[in-house]
């Protein structure tokens, strides 16, 4: 099915600096040697990483010449197989399909489906050609299922999303630091050093998670909440701080609006109704109010625990209500931030990609940003569409009347990371044409009737702006091999096919990005006054660097809000149950997260032996009290029934685990994938898809089982 051409064995002519392609963190590192054998360093004079690397940094490069990387476009044939085929068929074939698809269902029959893990290049060009190119309103990503939630509640509140509004290097400062949902120990080990340092500095670490885990171990207080109950134990904990006179009234009454409000709603969450609704108890969740309130310097900081919910926007507002009461945000070693997952998620929610959002984070209801990016893109403002759907919601309408007829998917693996991923897999069946652009054969890409290969990390230029909001340099060591493309170039030359190559003539990935500031200037996030050159003089630079003298804002909201009135607003938010809780069939909680070895939907990581010795299969982690119950033993296959499916997979007992609680790690597909079990009901502001609780029942799987 893989082109059979030898493998280039080009040697780098230079130690190239450049970014792991993983996690937001986008660490620096150095590559040199040839492509069969390179050589990976950290980069110690990278101020995030300071030379440190995980274990999936240090083994990135396996996948440059892996054997099962795609090296030629295919096709479906006849026969119903994938079969290579020349650029030249292919990208025919997918113009075709587009042109016919439009033709007999209208503009809006054809979608894309873009990815947190794009250069900020790509990303915006992606929005660009979905939008001009093809005329359709119906373009989302990856990254709705990642940061959506704590986007529209730091639009809510700040006024501006940028998911840390202060540089890494303040944590090692903060006094006390609560943590809400995140295994960072795990799933960025390279950012445990600051919290090393904090530590170090006499600093105290809360973490809340229903799970005890590496960085638990590590915090002075760990809150075992109940999946779920997230706003109930941030009310809990501003109740606490109001009625003990721990708050900042100054800076409440001076940078902040809505505050009364919120007290008012909290007021009725007593220390007892709490402890009740989470199941933490009332001296530890008091014990943490007093550490946050007597404080000198803190920082609440949010991941996907909390957001990745169906509440998600109101627990994450939660928290912030706690960080205004506090008077943290604005304040030196002290704020509220969100932690970004994705490689380019925060970067890839700026410029386009997201249903609603032209560059430069700008809302594409908004008549004037539409008439500046119509300027940019020299097109009537009248041929720009409207919003379209979310991720999930143009997921589930593929193939059906006033859906997308014809998808393009770019650098995501929907199959395994959607909710409800088994009735997402028969939607993407339902199309008349699936074109995927990958580096691997992933189980979305063996779905497709195009298959595209796309450049890897180390094999393309562009930038990434990483969970602080630092625009980085991604540099090329290697070329890519003679039959692939960068997103770019496929771009381009479709764009080029549909009659619109006037708007994409680009020769290189530079030009995109200077245009790319061009239509970001004045916008949220602004990169205006960012080159190549500046980036890579200063180690990154910190958007908004509006002005060519500008050097980049490392500290956001220092003297103003981005809100009409300057003022951080206060929400008075409700706690309410997930849409599912346990019952007498589906007695206990799902929750889902990611372990140290892989990332995210496994297809790059997967394929690397040592991650594979490392983490082999998924695994169902079960307290040791309720293994016995239903007479579970270690190693033992399980089934895993949701009002969705079953899965099985291998029992691993653990007092880390609650009680009333299951974890499955997300990272395999196929029968093994837990998303085929997680619940797809949205968030009713972000849209983000509730994976992180649902109600589960647990049985011993039988010997005959193929599931």
């Amino acid at each position: 099915m893989h082109n059979t051409v030898a493998p280039s064995v080009e040697k780098a002519t230079e130690q190239v600096a450049t970014h792991c392609p993983y996690c937001a963190l986008q660490c620096g590192m150095l590559l040199s040697g040839p492509r069969d054998q390179v050589t990976v360093e950290g980069n110690e004079h990278f101020p995030v990483n300071n030379g440190s690397l995980c274990v999936k940094g240090w083994n990135a490069a396996e996948l440059l010449n892996h054997p099962d990387r795609l090296r030629t476009p295919l096709l479906r044939d006849a026969q119903g197989g994938l079969v290579p085929a020349s650029w030249e068929d292919a990208l025919a074939h997918v113009a075709a399909a587009i042109q016919a698809t439009q033709q007999r269902y209208g503009r809006d029959a054809v979608g894309v489906f873009g990815s947190g893990s794009l250069t900020n290049e790509k990303a915006y060009l992606l929005g660009k050609f979905a939008r001009v190119a093809l005329g359709t309103s119906h373009i989302d990503y990856n990254g709705r299922y990642c940061m959506s939630s704590a986007a529209a509640a730091s639009q809510a509140a700040f006024g501006l999303d940028r998911g840390l509004p202060f540089p890494l290097e303040d944590i090692s400062h903060a006094e006390v630091i609560l943590l809400i949902g995140s295994n960072i120990a795990e799933t960025m080990p390279p950012l445990m050093q600051y919290f090393e340092a904090q530590r170090q500095n006499g600093g105290k670490l809360i973490v809340i998670d229903p799970r005890a885990s590496v960085t638990t171990r590590a915090a002075h207080l760990h809150l075992r909440l109940t999946p779920g109950s997230d706003a109930a134990l941030a009310h809990g904990l501003l109740h606490i701080l109001v009625r003990e006179g721990l708050i900042d009234k100054a800076y409440i009454a001076e940078r902040t609006e809505g505050f009364e409000q919120v007290k008012g709603r909290v007021a009725l969450y007593w220390p007892e109704l709490v402890e009740r609704a989470t199941g933490v108890p009332e001296a530890l969740f008091t014990q943490a109010a007093h550490l946050l309130g007597r404080a000198r310097s803190a920082m609440i900081l949010t991941a996907r625990g909390s957001e990745q919910q169906s509440q998600g926007v109101s627990n994450t507002l939660a928290y912030i209500n706690v960080a205004l009461a506090l008077g943290l945000p604005g304040r030196i070693y002290s704020g509220f931030g969100s932690i970004t997952g994705q490689g380019n998620g925060q970067g890839g929610r700026e410029h386009g990609q997201k249903a609603d959002q032209l560059p430069g984070y700008r809302k594409i209801s908004d008549p004037g940003a539409r008439q500046h990016i119509a300027e940019v893109w020299e097109i009537d403002e009248s041929e720009l569409p409207g919003p379209g759907k979310s991720a999930y919601e143009l997921l589930e309408g593929l193939g059906q009347e006033g859906g997308v007829r014809t998808l393009l998917v770019v650098g995501s693996n929907i199959v395994v990371s959607s909710p409800n991923a088994l009735h997402i897999q028969e939607r993407l069946k339902a199309l008349d044409c699936l074109v995927v652009s990958d580096f691997f054969l992933s189980e979305t890409a063996q779905l497709a009737d195009v298959v595209l290969p796309s450049a890897q990390w180390a094999e393309e230029e562009g930038t990434m702006t990483n969970l602080e909001g630092r625009v980085i340099r991604r540099r090329r060591a290697f070329t890519p091999p003679p039959e692939v493309k960068t997103d770019v170039e496929m771009l381009c030359q479709l764009a080029e096919l549909l009659g619109k190559g006037r708007y994409f003539a680009y020769g290189e990935p530079r030009q995109v990005f200077e245009e790319l500031g061009r239509a970001s200037a004045r916008g949220s996030a602004d990169y205006a006054g960012m080159s190549y050159e500046k980036i890579e003089a200063r180690n990154g630079v910190f958007w908004p660097c509006p002005g060519e003298e500008h050097f980049g804002t490392p500290r956001l909201f220092q003297q103003t809000f981005h809100t009409p009135s300057g003022r951080a607003r206060f929400h008075p938010v409700r706690h309410q149950s997930p849409a599912e809780v346990p019952d007498e069939e589906y007695p206990l909680y799902l929750t889902t997260g990611r372990v140290l070895a892989q990332y995210q939907s496994g297809t790059q990581t997967r394929r690397v032996a040592r991650l594979r010795e490392l983490a082999p299969a998924p695994f169902v982690e079960i307290h040791p009290t309720t293994a016995r119950h239903y007479g579970l033993v270690q190693g033992a296959r399980a089934r895993l029934t949701t009002r969705r499916g079953s899965i099985c997979g291998t029992v691993k007992i653990t007092s880390d685990i609650r009680e009333d609680t299951l974890f499955v790690p997300f990272h395999w597909g196929g029968k093994d994938a837990v998303n085929r079990l997680t619940n797809p009901v949205l968030d009713s502001t972000s849209r983000m898809p509730e994976f992180k609780v649902c109600a589960v029942r647990i049985e011993r799987a039988s010997a005959s089982s193929k599931t």
